[in-house]
């Protein structure tokens, strides 16, 4: 009897354990991971598998029950598909087209693609969005099907790449596009709105040249987090012009900052030590701000809340990671860290091409991932080291996942591998 109850709670335990990596920027909502994880890897050197992934895709893997969830999307838009992986071995348990289109809207954007937005996962159930062309549920065990949601419309403009984000029985869907700008929370269990919030964010400004009325203005790409901030959860989501944060329960808005940069697609992280949300504002001149989260703010704080900000070397599109009381950032070559509480730059050297996935930190350590295949290992510290410098073919645009048993799962390109 003792062993079969021991089979039972180990069969339990398994069924029922939180996932390894639920969502974009993984169980921490901000690319932080527990333990250690791989410092050296090459195409022939500490890969357990690979597998080729058929379209093109920029959505993070997110990983439970022993299997890994992607999404891929032809080129030209037409088939949308999901695929799921056996985490172990790799073997495919799923390849299947979801979502057929006969005239896509064109991306406009070659750093884009058609199955950009990452999913949430959560024992059961796996959630996984196309922008405007479709979200849904499915069973993790059969596969099937259990709500599917088509009425939703947006005009994404240059592709859809927002993720989702999870709090408690919502789903939160951010749809930023040329023609509207709005949050959706729909139900989990049926996948029913609870509520919308549009934006009502200023876009009139003209903004290097460019007219207000174009999309470019209005769009954005971010992904809300969620941060308990007196009695109410804040949603904080940066957008074209501002970023807001709203009462997840009712959609209420509470607080703002505004800017004159657009597009963002950075996540915004949040640090318990200083109190602030880091918020980057997006293409352009754009900066990060440093937000001091205050029970009482209300309406437009950027004169009042803005601890402090950087322009120098300011990420375009990946998300930056907090880690030894430095927030570590990438662009253009360059990798920088700076402090948390002050916004001092200590150090900023070469590093890396263009980078787009959003970078992870672990036991002390910084993995950057670039557009060309190169992740720069650093430490976390005041004073710049690099401890690896790894390389796989066809280069990172989708951010780095982590498995339970801290292998990292990287997608490239046009691959999927599991580092360990």
């Amino acid at each position: 009897m003792r062993l079969i109850a021991s089979l039972l709670f180990l069969t339990t335990a398994s069924v029922f354990a939180e996932p390894a990596w639920p969502e974009f920027r993984g169980p921490n909502m901000d690319g932080t991971v527990a333990g250690s994880l791989p410092t050296e890897w090459s195409e022939t050197g500490n890969v357990a598998w690979k597998k080729d992934i058929h379209g093109l895709g920029w959505s993070t893997p997110i990983i439970a029950e022993g299997k890994i969830w992607l999404t891929t999307a032809t080129e030209n838009g037409r088939q949308m598909s999901v695929i799921c992986l056996d985490e172990t071995s790799g073997e495919v348990l799923l390849d299947r087209v979801f979502i057929t289109n006969d005239n896509p809207e064109p991306l406009a954007n070659p750093m884009n693609t058609y199955a950009s937005p990452t999913g949430v996962i959560e024992p059961g159930r796996v959630y996984l969005h196309f922008g405007a062309y479709g979200t849904m549920c499915l069973d993790t065990e059969t596969f099937e099907t259990i709500w599917d949601r088509r009425d939703i419309k947006c005009s994404h403009w240059r592709g859809p790449a927002s993720s989702i984000a999870k709090w408690e029985n919502k789903l939160i869907l951010t749809l930023e596009g040329a023609d509207q700008q709005y949050f959706l929370a729909l139900d989990k269990e049926t996948g029913e709105t609870l509520w919308r919030r549009d934006r009502s964010t200023n876009y009139d400004d003209e903004t290097d040249g460019v007219p207000a009325n174009s999309g470019d203005m209005r769009k954005g790409f971010g992904t809300p987090i969620f941060v308990k901030v007196g009695d109410v959860v804040q949603m904080i989501s940066n957008g074209s012009k501002a970023a807001w944060a709203y009462d997840v329960e009712t959609g209420e808005e509470i607080w703002n900052v505004s800017y004159p940069t657009h597009s963002p697609s950075s996540r915004t992280v949040y640090s318990e030590e200083t109190g602030m949300a880091y918020i980057n504002t997006g293409l352009g001149k754009a900066e990060v701000w440093a937000v001091k989260l205050d029970p009482a703010a209300r309406g437009d704080i950027s004169e009042s809340h803005v601890a402090w900000k950087i322009f120098q070397r300011t990420p375009k599109r990946m998300s930056p990671v907090i880690s030894n009381g430095l927030l570590f950032m990438a662009n253009g070559g360059v990798l920088s860290a700076v402090d948390i509480k002050t916004g001092e730059v200590v150090w900023a050297e070469r590093g890396g091409g263009e980078y787009s996935a959003s970078s992870i930190a672990a036991n002390g350590l910084v993995y950057h991932f670039d557009e060309e295949g190169l992740c720069t290992v650093v430490k976390a510290d005041r004073e710049f080291e690099v401890v690896a410098e790894n390389t796989l073919p066809d280069g990172f645009m989708a951010s780095p996942a982590v498995t339970g048993d801290n292998a990292l799962i990287l997608r490239t390109k046009t691959s999927l591998y599991r580092v360990e």
